[in-house]
């Protein structure tokens, strides 16, 4: 019995039976695998997989939603979340004083040998380095030089040990440094001012005091006097850049997975148009690190780059608008997140609680627009918070007739739904229809007849070319973004361009896995930190992308994403293991681009049900 077989998921004997037998030819629920492919029950009790999308969306749930995250006995269902999962990753154990990481720098570590907290033993610390992995530094065949030096767990395919020097390909920094770079760094000064509270925010005051005066109990004659002081009025959308959604292939904002490697990934694969991490409003107006890092992309994600921010308030919307607008040159709209169900954001008053407040929300989108300066503002909506109660057509409708908005995206849960039951393409449909008539209307407006359209999108359940083709030939919609799909099946925009089924190879999803690799490499750095943060990373995509059943193994399609699959097997032994449901084996899977994983790497699995132990 294989490895493969002993980690499968438990699945009804009986169905197993009937698909055997062909007198079940559609069993709602379970994905339709060629009997030849589907795997008996092994006598051992093993355990079923379940999964819990959140993560592609909005992050972890609370402990209230994870009634079943307990740990259960033998035999039972493993289900829920690894809350509190540690997954910094550790660092060197000798750190190198960086006036040495580069042996060729005649730069001198400025506190002295003496008083420096870091080593300055270079040949103590390629001691304690692990053994080199093997072949080209994924950072120096991009660049033509190393950032890390000798810190690079690739050194020897970039350093002569004869002279003591670090290799430098000149002609490839030139050409790197045109086509091959990270755009939207905010400036070291400018954040310092924001963590100092000494940030000049030249629109936002106005803004704030204009929008504010609109809801404070105040006199009539206060009120003039406010809106007498605001002199120079917001953009209109007629003023910002335009964007052009029409049937554009769009990768949805993803927290967690939806990291700058991946979306560089993405590109190569067909995507037109992707979003930054959701981003929080009042960390970026405090100068935060981490959050500032979410809105970097690679310059070939622009134009098609949008930065999704969830906020509460007004003077934060206001200002982390300002903020982008001044501190970025890479960013084609800004994204207001109203549709994050996760509840700490709820409780807050972000996310899918703004659908419950529509003046908020509205408040919020005019500050930005204000703010924002050529970069327009979009949003991000649910069908509604409760579940048979959508409320996503009346909020629309005031939205296009109070506000301004380049587009509207729409994804057809409500926030009580998660992803608990399929996404309805028909209520999308009709809000869609609305945003159409609106369209129409303004064009009749001679007032109004500058005024670029608002696009509509649809999102929710596009797992094929299949699915996108029947949303976006839908009335009113003008284009569909795509979230779990592009986790679990990257080549989905080449399917889409194709308008076929791709089977592809265990080889040729290897090399997506290894292209990925690179590009995390490439961000996150190629010493031993850099290295671990990108194996985690991995590990996070490796958690969707092991979902994939080939469509070569498929009796029925198209393949549903709320199908779960019977036990089987792949072609070969590779396409088996990279379906493995094991985070032991994603390790492993890193291991044949990162080298192998440190004793002290730390990886825990979202899901419970993927850290289930196994006897071999």
């Amino acid at each position: 019995m294989t490895v493969q077989e002993k980690r499968s998921v438990e699945v009804d004997e009986s169905i197993a039976d009937s698909k055997r037998q062909n007198t079940e030819p559609y069993v709602k629920g379970i994905a339709a695998i060629k009997p030849e492919f589907i795997v008996a029950k092994p006598s051992q009790t093993t355990n079923i997989v379940e999964y819990d999308d959140d993560e592609a969306e909005g992050g972890d749930r609370t402990s209230e939603d994870a009634r079943d995250g307990q740990q259960h006995k033998k035999g039972k269902k493993k289900r829920g979340q690894n809350h509190g999962r540690d997954l910094k990753q550790k660092k060197d154990t000798i750190k190198l004083c960086p006036s040495i990481v580069d042996p060729d720098d005649t730069k001198s570590c400025f506190l002295g040998e003496d008083k420096c907290k870091y080593s300055h033993d270079l040949q103590g610390y390629l001691a304690s380095k692990p053994d080199d992995v093997g072949g080209i530094c994924p950072v120096f065949e991009a660049l033509g030089y190393c950032p890390a030096g000798m810190k690079c767990r690739w050194l020897k395919s970039h350093y002569d040990r004869e002279t003591n020097k670090l290799i430098k390909d000149l002609e490839k920094i030139d050409l790197a440094s045109k086509t091959n770079y990270e755009v939207n760094i905010i400036d070291k000064e400018a954040k310092f001012a924001l963590q100092k509270k000494k940030y000049e925010f030249k629109i936002v005051n106005p803004v704030i005091n204009f929008l504010d005066s609109k809801i404070q109990n105040e006199t009539r004659e206060e009120r003039k006097e406010n809106e007498a002081t605001y002199v120079e009025q917001p953009f209109k959308i007629a003023e910002k850049k335009k964007i052009n959604l029409n049937r554009a292939k769009i990768v949805s904002p993803l927290t967690t997975v939806g990291n700058l490697p991946y979306r560089r990934l993405m590109k190569t694969l067909g995507a037109d148009v992707t979003y930054s991490e959701m981003a929080l409003s009042i960390p970026l107006v405090q100068g935060h690190n981490p959050e500032w890092a979410l809105p970097k992309a690679h310059v070939s994600e622009y134009p098609g780059f949008g930065v999704q921010i969830a906020s509460s308030k007004l003077w934060s919307a206001a200002k982390a608008s300002e903020a982008i607008y001044e501190n970025t040159n890479h960013v084609s709209e800004l994204n207001l997140n109203c549709g994050c169900p996760i509840d700490l954001l709820y409780r807050q008053g972000q996310g899918s609680a703004l659908l419950d407040q529509p003046p908020r929300l509205l408040r919020l989108v005019k500050a930005m627009n204000a703010s924002s300066g050529d970069i327009p503002v979009t949003i991000k909506i649910r069908t509604g918070v409760k579940e048979n109660k959508n409320t996503a057509k009346q909020l629309v409708d005031r939205v296009l007739t109070e506000t301004q908005v380049a587009a509207i995206t729409l994804h057809g849960r409500s926030r009580q739904q998660r992803y608990s039951k399929e996404a309805d393409w028909e209520y999308i449909s009709e809000v869609g229809k609305v945003v159409k008539d609106w369209n129409a209307k303004r064009e009749e407006d001679k007032d109004s007849f500058d005024l670029a359209p608002t696009w509509f999108v649809g999102n929710g359940d596009v797992y094929s070319h299949e699915d996108w083709y029947n949303h976006v030939n839908t009335d009113g919609v003008d284009s569909v973004m795509v979230a779990r799909g592009a986790l679990i099946k990257p080549w989905i925009f080449e399917e889409v361009e194709a308008q076929q089924y791709l089977d592809k190879s265990s080889s040729e999803r290897l090399d997506m896995m290894g292209k990925f690799a690179k590009f995390a490499i490439e961000h996150w750095g190629s010493d031993e930190y850099g290295v671990n943060i990108a194996r985690r990373f991995m590990c996070e995509f490796l958690s969707f992308t092991h979902r994939y059943i080939p469509v070569g193994i498929m009796e029925r399609l198209p393949p549903k994403l709320n199908e779960r699959p019977p036990t089987w097997v792949g072609r070969n032994e590779m396409e088996t293991f990279l379906a493995s449901t094991d985070y032991r084996d994603w390790i492993k899977l890193t291991e044949m681009f990162l080298g192998k994983a440190s004793d002290d790497f730390q990886f825990v699995p979202k899901h419970k049900s993927n850290a289930y132990e196994t006897k071999d």
